[in-house]
């Protein structure tokens, strides 16, 4: 009887287990839409204001070190910002990974020079590798010169990350994102959105479990 009995025992919990993973995907899914819808129209609010300080998230170079489209944009955006007054300084933001003969700040740089900022209006954070990051150096930066009315200026599918690690900090700002028209190639916004939906659950999973996990000891 024991031997008839397993088999209608283990008949009985796959369905079940079927049932739990069949509301995991559809849970996930729906999470899944929740926050690309969410990325998506948070990218659409510019809220840009008078401001102290304009800071600009750095974003990959080109192997020859010259500004990949994404700092690209987002640069130029910052210089149209600044050449409307919305604040007197740019801070530019990024380091430098081994891959590459120069910080993403330094090409940000040149960037602004060459868009007719002074160079007395820019500002350098040359120590960071990730949003994260960004938002730590910056911090450090804004509190040394008592500066604390930020413009935050990033691509549109990065604004939600970007504005909550910054408040993290302890950082207050007006977002000014860099439209989605933009973007040349029409793969990048999908893709990128996708993988900030990626970052964005391991930043929540490093928040949760307090992994203070950055490139730079002691921060």
């Amino acid at each position: 009887m024991q031997k008839q009995d397993r088999p209608a025992h283990k008949s009985k919990m796959r369905p079940r287990i079927r049932r739990f993973f069949m509301l995991l995907v559809v849970a996930t899914l729906l999470y899944f839409i929740s926050f690309i819808a969410t990325a998506h129209f948070t990218g659409l609010q510019d809220t840009a204001e008078p401001s102290e300080v304009i800071i600009v998230l750095g974003s990959g170079l080109r192997k020859d070190g010259r500004p990949g489209p994404a700092l690209t944009r987002r640069t130029k955006h910052a210089a149209d910002l600044w050449q409307e007054g919305i604040a007197p300084l740019v801070l530019c933001t990024g380091g430098q990974s081994e891959y590459y003969p120069r910080t993403e700040a330094a090409a940000c740089l040149e960037i602004l020079l060459a868009a007719g900022l002074p160079a007395d209006a820019i500002l350098m954070e040359e120590r960071s590798r990730s949003t994260e990051e960004n938002a730590i150096f910056s911090k450090r930066m804004l509190d040394d010169r008592r500066l604390s009315r930020v413009v935050l200026v990033s691509d549109s599918y990065h604004m939600l990350r970007a504005g909550w690690l910054f408040r993290v900090q302890g950082i207050q700002s007006v977002a000014s994102p860099v439209k989605s028209n933009r973007i040349r190639d029409p793969r990048v916004y999908p893709v990128s959105l996708v993988r900030e939906f990626i970052a964005f659950n391991w930043q929540l999973f490093k928040e949760i479990f307090n992994i203070p996990w950055t490139h730079v000891r002691g921060i």
